[in-house]
């Protein structure tokens, strides 16, 4: 019997690096994939110096993998990370301002496809949603990128576990940060923690119009926007600016929501921007202590929209602790093994299958 990607990275957690700390502490393996008794998997130095000095570790790594049951051969790639590892001194750049003109819609050099994850109003999860599936995505072997252009409330600092200043060699371009296998940019690593944005439509056009043209997002299958809530400046500027391939939009189930979503999908019509499909968050409760499962916000109702729509239902999550925990924490729930990572491993099985990712 072949073993389960947690059986790998329980292995791999025992290589110590010279500071004591695991490959799996440092995130440093990714693309676990096992096709019968042959395991692949990669890992990623910060530099390619570091990288240089890290060939006893690849081959322990290999070593201690092919010594587990079920495993006749481990092939391992140790690869430097690419842009978004470079040593950098903090940016002197300015975000925001008026966009520049361009001539049409454009996609950030080496990303295959760009999706949307949108929602009517607020509340509904969104931002954990996008975070999740962007781990569930790069988990199954994909390069992803995470944009979170929810200007207004950037969260995904804080779901992602990370909060740094990305770094700029030249004050124009922008290194993006990477955490849970994904390559990740915010505006809100940009500004000072609890500090308001307070800006005009222009300058949220040409912040979002800069976090897409100035960063340097590499190779990447998808890289997933997060959007802010509701149909404005920003919604417009990146279904007219950029080359999206389509959208996805999240909604809980209960009429209030659905009222708004819908505007977000007659707004994504409006713009010829396809919808990919449609989430329903929030869609049940089930007690802990009894087991009863209760419908807090009613049911079925973003199903019912998908098939009046005829798009698919990629799928329903209840209303769960688990996932508010970690991503407060700082580790997104389709990180584990749990049935809520199982949940996000089955929507990103769909969009890889759907080729959407």
């Amino acid at each position: 019997m072949p073993p389960s990607k947690s059986d790998i990275t329980d292995a791999l957690s025992r290589i110590a690096l010279p500071d004591g700390r695991s490959l799996i502490d440092h995130d440093m393996v990714s693309a676990i994939t096992v096709e019968g008794d042959v395991v692949r998997f990669v890992i990623e130095a910060p530099s390619a110096e570091v990288a240089a000095q890290m060939g006893a570790i690849r081959d322990a790594a290999e070593r201690i993998v092919t010594e587990l049951p079920g495993v006749a051969k481990a092939h391992v790639a140790l690869t430097a990370h690419g842009p978004a590892a470079k040593p950098a001194a903090p940016p002197s750049l300015k975000i925001g301002g008026h966009p520049k003109p361009q001539a049409g819609p454009t996609k950030p050099s080496g990303v295959q496809r760009i999706i949307a994850i949108g929602s009517g109003k607020g509340g509904v999860g969104k931002s954990t949603v996008s975070s999740n599936l962007a781990v569930a995505l790069a988990k199954q072997g994909r390069k992803v990128g995470l944009l979170d252009a929810d200007i207004y409330g950037p969260s995904q600092p804080r779901m992602m576990g990370i909060n740094k200043r990305p770094g700029s060699p030249d004050g124009k371009t922008i290194i993006p940060l990477k955490a849970h296998g994904v390559t990740l940019m915010s505006i809100g690593f940009m500004m000072e923690e609890g500090k308001a944005v307070v800006w005009r439509g222009p300058m949220l056009m040409g912040a979002l119009q800069q976090m897409l043209g100035q960063v340097e997002w590499g190779e990447l299958d998808v890289l997933l926007v997060d959007l802010p809530p509701g149909t404005g400046d920003v919604q417009l500027t990146l279904c007219t600016k950029s080359e999206l391939t389509g959208a996805i939009v999240v909604s809980t189930p209960q009429d209030v929501a659905l009222i708004d979503a819908r505007k977000a999908l007659d707004m994504f019509a409006t713009l010829k921007t396809p919808v990919l499909g449609l989430i329903e968050n929030m869609s049940m409760f089930v007690c802990p202590d009894c087991g009863a499962q209760h419908e807090i916000f009613g049911q079925g109702g973003v199903a019912a929209e998908a098939e009046r729509m005829g798009v698919p239902l990629l799928g329903h999550l209840p209303i769960d602790l688990e996932t508010r925990l970690a991503g407060d924490g700082g580790t997104p729930v389709a990180a584990g093994d749990g049935p809520m990572a199982q949940a996000y491993a089955r929507m990103a099985e769909g969009l890889i299958k759907g080729g959407m990712a």
